[in-house]
């Protein structure tokens, strides 16, 4: 599992898997999973990181993200419909 920010773009993605990205779901406004050929989540990206969290600690992310994004992910892996449903 891999979370990183990039300023740039003011987007965050977590990695949960090196598997290939082959399909990808806008769920929400600027809040993307994508799936792997098994339509498992595979990664999870927060575009307009700054709008979203204006105060966010990006190294308090880095260091207790990890943790919360983790559960997210494995509630995600056991509920979510595959993509397309």
């Amino acid at each position: 599992m891999k979370l990183s920010v990039d300023h740039e773009a003011d987007a965050l993605y977590l990695n949960l898997s090196e598997d290939k990205v082959v399909e990808s779901d806008e769920i929400a406004p600027g809040i993307i999973l994508d799936y792997d050929s098994a339509n498992r989540v595979v990664g999870i990206e927060m575009l307009n990181l700054s709008f979203r969290a204006p105060a966010a600690d990006t190294h308090r992310l880095f260091l207790h993200g990890v943790e919360a994004a983790a559960s997210l992910a494995s509630v995600l892996r056991e509920e979510s419909p595959p993509y397309g449903a």
